[in-house]
């Protein structure tokens, strides 16, 4: 926090504006402590309150530090550092936070990061699939791991670039227990992917939905629990169930809700093996198939414990 405060103090005494530093290291506690609020975003609002207070240009406060260096996924370590990051929208994750735009995973060569893009930035939308250079974010280190935050001070650059996505492949084995709320035959907004709540995107309103279809599972492998997200192409394999049938099938019943029903009645109990990249409690599922021996302890016991009940 003192650290923090310095920096803006310094800043703050090279435009000849003299702010006690115990003033920002207040405002920074409460927004941080009490309030609960990113350090990274707590900075931008106390910085904003001086600037109005003293009537400085944002620009001028800005102008004049040293460029963001431009950095790999992989080379990320440090909180609290400004880069500039070229990377492709791998995902974006459904987001109810009235103050976050978008949120998702972002990836290059060397890795993947989660990414929030705060609604203040006035920026985006991002796409999935499509590579950007993120110009002037953030890092925040959240319980331990690092992610990048597109705020006011930053900007984003579309790039005519097919970036690789390196990842680290994680695979699963166990049982399918559950499909969450969210999964089966869902809409997504046409402008930015984002799945719709009640015919509604957070970003862009009321909009004609795209139908998709993507599974939340929960896996289980007797020792472990693991969530995990299949999208389109994963959930047609191992349903059988195509886009155009799942839609025909809910336009019939005049209810979405029975593609659902369906996944959990045919899934449900099997098990499977999976693999994918690890992003914080979610593994992104990119294979998946049928299991249909057991050679771990943990198997064994649930299958004797499903027996005995």
């Amino acid at each position: 926090m003192r650290q923090l405060a310095q920096e803006i103090n310094t800043r703050f005494n090279e435009l000849g504006v003299e702010i006690p530093i115990e003033e920002i290291e207040e405002r920074l506690d409460k927004m941080i402590n009490k309030f609960k609020v990113p350090k990274e975003e707590a900075r931008r609002s106390v910085v904003n309150y001086f600037l109005k207070l003293h009537d400085i240009n944002r620009g001028e406060f800005y102008t004049g530090q040293s460029e963001s260096p431009l950095v790999r996924i992989s080379d990320i370590t440090e909180d609290g550092k400004w880069l500039n990051v070229r990377a492709r929208v791998v995902q974006l994750w459904d987001n109810n936070h009235e103050s976050i735009s978008q949120v998702g995973l972002m990836g290059d060569e060397t890795g993947t990061s989660k990414f929030v893009v705060w609604d203040s930035a006035g920026v985006g939308p991002v796409e999935e699939g499509k590579s950007y250079l993120f110009k002037n974010v953030v890092v925040n280190e959240w319980n331990g791991k690092f992610e990048l935050n597109v705020n006011k001070s930053s900007s984003l650059e579309s790039i005519n670039e097919d970036i690789e996505v390196g990842t680290a492949t994680v695979e699963f084995r166990g049982a399918m227990v559950d499909i969450q709320a969210g999964s089966g035959l869902i809409k997504r907004c046409p402008h930015c992917n984002r799945a719709l709540t009640k015919g509604a995107c957070m970003e862009h309103g009321k909009v004609d939905g795209v139908y998709d279809l993507r599974i939340k599972a929960v896996m289980d492998d007797g020792n472990f629990v693991q969530d995990a997200i299949l999208k389109r192409d994963q959930v047609e394999e191992i349903t059988g169930l195509k886009l155009e049938d799942a839609i025909a099938m809910a336009a019939d019943a005049l209810d979405q809700g029975v593609v659902l029903e369906q996944m959990k009645n045919q899934l449900v109990g099997k098990y499977y093996r999976m693999s994918g990249s690890k992003v914080e409690r979610y593994l992104l599922v990119d294979s998946i198939d049928p299991v249909f021996s057991y050679d771990k302890s943990g198997l064994d016991e649930l299958i004797a414990a499903s027996e005995v009940i």
